[in-house]
């Protein structure tokens, strides 16, 4: 199915909310696209960056009239600028968002909405280190995961028309349970982050003679976790407070496995150190063969970002359906 909205409202205009405006742009994917942010230079950087159509400090004024409205500030915020906009949300808008959790979302926003209005939670499983309206890009979506997370009750049409927008900027659309989401991305996501902030933490309480040593001898291994530790802290405080059951069980699991490999390692046993290098490097094989990356050597040098396919590719390839 073809996929156009008469106006899109981006409530929040960081890495995720400017990567929309510039994908949606590029398809053709809205008529209009308004953007609402509560600071004023951030707006203005969003208005130089020639992001949208309408800007404004008003998220009210933002949504009006608005049939595809995501928000896409920290998840910390949305139950405040839900009790701003939910006055002015159009009968038979979608209202969705990209936090990176989902039960919270639920929680918070769902008894905001009003009545008319779809509510479809959503995720996109794409980012970067880099934060702010200029550090989105178009090709941030393409060929990575976005998760809908709708209720039960939610129409079918307004969940496939949300996820037709979100094939048609390059993503991968799949369903699940909101909670099945927080579980899966407590340890895909969440404590991996935990663990590189705690590393590098680590460093930095470092005595400064040898903090200096570690940074200037950083291998490839230490830079990748100080790339994730250079996420948004203030994105990533929330989720931790908001999904803390899901991160505690997989953090207890975890802590049980090091455990396990900390005595490994203490009474020398090779033969299970092999076998979980083995199992787990069979893992970063599957990542690889299911596309979500790829086996060039990486020592610090950037790589192509993958094209983002037209929006008639995406018509041939996808067709309609409610398989989304």
């Amino acid at each position: 199915m073809t996929v156009k909205f008469r106006k899109l409202a981006l409530v929040g205009i960081g890495l995720i909310g400017s990567s929309i405006a510039l994908a949606a742009r590029r398809q053709g994917l809205a008529d209009v696209i308004a953007i609402s942010t509560r600071r004023s230079d951030t707006l203005e950087e969003a208005r130089e960056l020639n992001l949208g159509d309408a800007y404004t400090l008003d998220p009210a004024e933002a949504v009006r009239g608005a049939d595809l409205v995501i928000l896409a500030t920290p998840v910390g915020a949305y139950e405040a600028v839900m009790k701003a906009i939910a006055p002015a949300l159009e009968p038979g808008a979608i209202l969705s968002d990209v936090g990176s959790v989902k039960r919270h979302v639920v929680k918070v926003v769902e008894p905001l909405v009003p009545e008319g209005v779809h509510f479809i939670p959503g995720h996109p499983l794409a980012g970067t280190e880099h934060s702010g309206p200029s550090a989105g890009f178009a090709e941030l979506f393409a060929n990575r995961w976005c998760v809908l997370t709708p209720g039960p009750q939610v129409d079918k049409a307004a969940v496939e028309k949300l996820a037709a927008f979100w094939r048609a900027m390059g993503s991968n659309v799949e369903t699940m349970d909101a909670d099945h989401h927080d579980m899966v991305l407590a340890i895909t996501s969440h404590v991996p982050h935990l663990v590189a902030y705690n590393i590098v933490g680590t460093v930095a309480d470092l005595e400064q003679a040898t903090q200096s040593e570690v940074i200037k001898f950083s291998a490839s291994g230490f830079r990748d976790f100080t790339r994730i530790a250079a996420s948004d802290p203030v994105m990533w405080r929330d989720v931790f407070l908001t999904n803390r059951d899901a991160v505690l069980e997989m953090l207890g699991r975890f802590l049980e496995d090091l455990s396990v490999l900390q005595r490994a390692v203490r009474v020398g046993d090779g033969p299970a150190l092999e076998e979980l290098f083995t199992r787990t490097r069979a893992v970063r094989r599957s990542i690889i063969d299911a596309g979500q990356e790829t086996a060039a050597p990486d020592f610090g040098r950037p790589h192509e970002a993958p094209p983002v396919p037209e929006v008639a590719t995406f018509v041939r390839e996808h067709g309609g359906g409610d398989d989304a």
